[in-house]
């Protein structure tokens, strides 16, 4: 499974519902440290499945979705557990500082 594309369509099953936590990446094509982020955010992937949800949601394409979690800056690390936001970051953050957010 690895990460997820989440869209409006899919928000609701594969995050809100989800029954382990999960990490939400903000992210654009464009954006120098999201590329930099990303090797790091589909490592923890690979690493945590089954335990953690890592879920990317291109704001580009989902400017709405981001609105709603007013993402002014990216890239942008949401932790949803039990349907609500328990932690977040906003730009560039080390692998260690990912996890402990979680």
């Amino acid at each position: 499974m690895a990460e997820v594309t989440v869209t409006k369509e899919n928000f609701e099953e594969e995050v809100i519902k989800s029954p382990i936590p999960v990490l939400i990446d903000f992210w654009a094509s464009w954006c120098g440290p999201c590329m930099m982020l990303s090797p790091i955010v589909k490592e923890i992937a690979d690493e945590n499945e089954g335990k953690i949800k890592v879920c990317k949601v291109n704001v580009d394409e989902e400017n709405q979705l981001a609105s709603v979690f007013n993402v002014d800056s990216i890239p942008s690390l949401f932790v949803i557990k039990n349907g609500k936001i328990t932690n977040n970051r906003v730009g560039y953050i080390s692998k260690e500082d990912i996890l402990d957010m979680l």
